[in-house]
């Protein structure tokens, strides 16, 4: 690559970038920040590469002194007007306007390069000056570019670390609902069944405590020729057994109207609805990055320069300068050619990411219960 299309390049994806931008609208502010990131980066580069590559040689040389320190002078400008427009809002109706001033000033500055810089920088240094200043400007830009990549990729794997913190943080939460739904399933599950076994417990123990009092009650009955009286047994049933004795007067207490008889307990249980959640695979989402080739097409200007030698008669014969001496004058001759080199530059980004959605579903199914139906004789009526 030589000097002039290594500092015809930056202009030209500059140029395209402030295409870009004219094209976007005031309501385009994303875009807008991005491209303008891309061109702030892409023209300060541009400046940074000729200011420690470039200006520096030129510096030294007498010819071109004067266009160094001019052309610092014009980056300097350039970068101010780019501070001005990166602290302005990218929706301000003066955006555009700011903008279209700044691609004025920089496609002057790229022309004046075009023109005086380069053929300065060609008169003033060697093939070997100007090779060394090209190799050490493409590195910085190879440099560059690697930096920007990089960065991307950082910028890419910490949007990346952060989506997988969010969703683990996601499932931690979900997690930890369920198991605290699950411990308190488990806990009244748990409160049910004990409430369940004291009942029973107590409907046990009680049994043969009741069956014990009417028995006594009988005896007592029979002896005193129906007349409620306490026994002894009866008073030392009641001062072991006071505790209970609420409970049995209680189970007993039907007696009183009517003789009762030995007691059977029929349970009555019923199903209960617990609904869990499970993950099922619905199917797997596939990206697959391939390569294209387009062919393209783009006309270039290319110049040449030639040596022309013409010979004609002097207007007077007074000689001005020497003469009758060996002189040789050497004029090269110069050609532009195409040189195609191709970059990579980040086109689009492909974000692939899962949602997270709730919805509310109605589960329905049939629970059973135990009934009851009581059929009494002599014509009563049943009951459930």
């Amino acid at each position: 690559m030589t000097l002039r299309t290594l500092l015809q390049a930056a202009p030209a994806r500059a140029n395209e970038l402030f295409a870009k931008l004219a094209e976007t609208s005031d309501g385009a502010v994303k875009t807008r920040e991005r491209l303008f990131a891309e061109l702030k980066s892409e023209l300060e580069q541009h400046a940074r590469l000729e200011e420690e590559h470039l200006f520096p040689v030129l510096s030294r040389n007498p010819e071109t002194r004067e266009l160094a320190t001019e052309a610092k002078r014009e980056n300097k400008e350039l970068r101010a007007n780019l501070a001005e427009l990166d602290a302005m809002p990218k929706g301000d109706a003066g955006f555009a306007e700011r903008l279209a001033a700044l691609q004025k000033a920089f496609s002057q500055h790229a022309r004046d390069e075009r023109k005086e810089l380069l053929p300065a920088v060609r008169r003033a240094l060697s093939d070997e000056e100007m090779q060394g200043v090209t190799q050490r400007m493409e590195a910085g830009i190879a440099e560059a570019e690697q930096s920007r990549q990089d960065e991307a990729e950082e910028r890419r794997m910490r949007a990346r670390q952060e989506r997988e913190q969010a969703e683990r943080e996601a499932r931690e939460a979900e997690e930890r609902d369920q198991a605290v739904a699950e411990a308190a399933r488990s806990r009244a599950e748990g409160e049910r069944r004990l409430r369940e076994q004291a009942s029973q417990l107590a409907e046990t123990a009680l049994r043969p405590m009741a069956a014990t009092a009417r028995a006594m009650d009988d005896a007592v009955r029979q002896a005193s020729g129906g007349r409620r009286a306490e026994m002894p047994a009866m008073a030392l049933t009641r001062m072991f057994m006071w505790p209970w004795m609420s409970a049995l007067e209680a189970a007993t207490a039907p007696a009183r109207h009517g003789e009762a008889g030995p007691e059977e307990v029929i349970q009555l249980g019923e199903e209960v609805l617990d609904v869990g959640k499970r993950t099922e695979n619905r199917g797997t989402a596939r990206i697959r990055r391939y390569i294209v080739e387009n062919p393209v097409e783009r006309e270039v200007t290319l110049r040449s320069e030639r040596v022309v030698v013409e010979r004609r008669r002097p207007v007077q014969d007074q000689v001005t300068g020497e003469i009758l001496t060996e002189l040789t004058l050497e004029v090269m001759e110069t050609e532009e050619v195409p040189v195609i080199e191709k970059r990579q530059r980040l086109r689009e980004e492909i974000i692939v990411r899962t949602e997270r959605s709730e919805r509310t579903e109605m589960v329905r199914d049939t629970l059973r219960r135990d009934e009851v139906e009581i059929e009494q004789p002599k014509g009563r009526r049943k009951a459930r």
